[in-house]
């Protein structure tokens, strides 16, 4: 009797997304958690299996693009014993190969989940889009009579600007 391996939640795949140079991605630490190894062990598959991985499945950080990954994320940083290389990101594409490097059970149900992950995003933004185009449809057809209820749903799905906390000390002036 085979123990069933433990299910990955596509939520939890989909935080690990993110946008770098107009592609969607996934950190090669991120990838080796979700696979069940070590980040070494990750890079190590693709180095040793680079002809897999062209630029359009994985590539490398620049420094600055690295350097805002650890301001945005708090990602440690190698002054206190954090990465000493730049990391790799990986498409949609090279996550599926790096399951299929690794060759382990989690590996290819993880790929499972990360693949689900990127078609949910893309339907996601798919709907968005024909939300759009219906929209502007209709206004063409409704013209102005419609136009402050248009306005207000194009508002609505427009993502609010995140709220962002001061950091620093602000001093209260004092009323004399």
């Amino acid at each position: 009797m085979s123990k069933s391996p433990t299910t990955i939640p596509i939520e939890r795949v989909e935080q690990a997304i993110l946008l770098i140079r107009g592609e969607k991605v996934i950190l090669d630490a991120d990838l080796a958690v979700l696979y069940g190894v070590s980040t070494t062990r990750l890079n190590e598959q693709v180095k040793r299996n680079s002809d897999r991985f062209p630029k359009d499945f994985a590539f490398r950080l620049t420094k600055g693009e690295f350097d805002n990954l650890i301001s945005q994320f708090a990602t440690s940083s190698s002054k206190h014993g954090g990465r000493r290389k730049l990391p790799l990101v990986f498409t949609e594409h090279g996550a599926i190969m790096a399951a299929n490097v690794l060759n382990s059970e989690r590996a290819i149900q993880a790929s499972v989940a990360v693949v689900r992950a990127f078609v949910r995003l893309r339907q996601m933004l798919a709907s968005n889009a024909e939300l759009a185009r219906k929209l502007e449809d209709l206004e063409r057809k409704y013209d102005r009579q419609f136009k402050v209820v248009f306005d207000a749903i194009r508002q609505l799905m427009t993502p609010p600007e995140p709220k962002r906390k001061h950091i620093g000390f602000h001093a209260k002036s004092l009323k004399r």
